[in-house]
Order: C-alpha cells, then structure tokens, then sequence
C-alpha cells in the first residue's frame, strides 16, 4: 500500500514546481543567482500568502462543527453530513489568471481568485442547506460577499449547489486580516451527481453504451430534484412528530 504525501506536502511540492517553470529554471539548467534569490523571496512570500488561507479554511471548518455540535444538542439531530476541503493547486491558480488575463502573480492571485481555500459541506436535507446559510448570516463578525443558488436555479448542465463566498478574520501575531473562502453547501444526491458529471467531464466521456452523457445526467438531476423534494416531506413529518413528542414530555 502506497502511503499518500500529506496535504500541505503535495502542496509545496506543486508549489515549487509551478515557481520553476514561472522562472524556467530546471535540473540542467545554469541558474544565475539573483534568479534564486528571485525563486527563494517568491517561494517564502508565497508560502506566507499561503498560509493565511490554510488558516481561514480551519476557521471556517471549525466553524461548522461548532454549529452542527450545537444542532445536535439542541434539536438531536445533525445537519451536516460531512465537510471536504482544499486548497487550489498552485498551477491552478496560475491557470485561472491566465483565463481571467490577467499577469501570473502574487498581487493578481490575492486580488483575483477568491476560491483559493474551499470547503465543501454536505447535508441531508435542502432545508439544511439553507437553514445553515441563514446561520451564517447570523455570525456577525462574517462578511457574506457573494451567493450563488445554483439549487433554485441550476446551471444548464443540471448542476445543483449553493456557493456562498465568504470573508472570515484570521487572527495572526500582528494582525488581523480578512481572508476569502468558498463554502460550497449540498445535499449527498448533489454531491454524488457532481462527482459523477466531475469523472465523466474529466475522461472527456461524451456517450455512454450509446446514451449521450450530457443528456442523461441533466435527466438525472431533475430525477434527483424531485426525489429530493419527495424526500424532503418526509423528513419534516418527522420533525413534527419528534417536536410533538418533546412537547409532550415537558
């Protein structure tokens, strides 16, 4: 079994490897010494910038067990099913200015890319979904910067999610600074047909035992729409049984 390189190692090794080719510097290669010193200063600023968005991506993680640990106690049950994070390669933030047209540097990447630091917070329930959004409109030290409801409004191909951009203050020794993170909120059927529609994008698989790929899975998100919906009913009947309940115990 082979053992998998930590997160921040996989991280710094891309790091290093995108600062490389950004200098064009290689193994054979005769590396004039303001290059390295270049290589060296751009590697440690980057490191730094880096890390203030590892920071804000805990926070926020942090922030969400503390909400579903509350849930729990609260009204027995919990909300979230489970949280992914990231953090956006390095070749991938480079990339992403260069869609935007923007110079490949550490001023743009601040300025530009807001979904540096992601997370992903998989419920139930399209009513957790929402119930956790109005939850973090109540943290007032939160700064909400941009919504997109793709749940109520789904992208063509049959996407579904709510991404919510955020700016949470990070406490360092000197200061204190706010830093972006995407949250991206689902229900589990929208994270799996996303992990679908992501593996079949990413193998470039158009047609599938000769049904067109794209079809079927915007087939499948409104099958996943309604059964969601469907699901939903259910689910409240059991809340009001369980408030019935505790009221009649009190």
């Amino acid at each position: 079994m082979v053992e998998e390189k930590p997160l921040t190692q996989q991280f710094d090794e891309e790091l290093k490897e995108t600062l490389n080719e950004l200098l064009d510097i290689n193994e054979d290669s005769e590396v004039p010494g303001d290059s390295i010193d270049k290589l060296r200063a751009m590697d440690q600023r980057t490191r730094s910038i880096l890390q203030k968005y590892r920071a804000a991506m805990r926070e926020m993680e942090v922030r969400f067990e503390i909400i579903d640990q509350d849930l729990s106690l609260k009204k027995h049950r919990n909300p979230i099913h489970h949280v992914e994070s990231r953090l956006k390669a390095p070749a991938s933030i480079f990339e992403k200015l260069g869609r935007y047209g923007k110079e490949p540097t550490l001023e743009n990447m601040e300025k530009y890319v807001m979904d540096i630091a992601g997370l992903r917070i998989i419920c139930s329930y399209i009513s957790d979904v929402y119930n956790l959004l109005e939850l973090l409109k109540k943290q007032d030290d939160l700064e909400i910067i941009k919504i997109k409801d793709y749940i109520a409004n789904p992208k063509p191909n049959g996407y579904r999610s709510l991404h919510v951009l955020v700016k949470v203050p990070v406490y360092f020794l000197d200061k204190k600074e706010y830093v972006p993170v995407e949250v991206q909120i689902r229900t589990i059927a929208m994270d799996f047909w996303a992990s679908l529609e992501h593996d079949l994008k990413y193998k470039s698989v158009s047609v599938v035992e000769g049904i067109d790929s794209y079809d079927e899975l915007k087939d499948c998100s409104r099958i996943i729409e309604d059964v969601e919906a469907r699901m939903q009913i259910l689910a409240r009947a059991l809340e009001v049984d369980g408030e019935e309940e505790e009221a009649a115990r009190a």
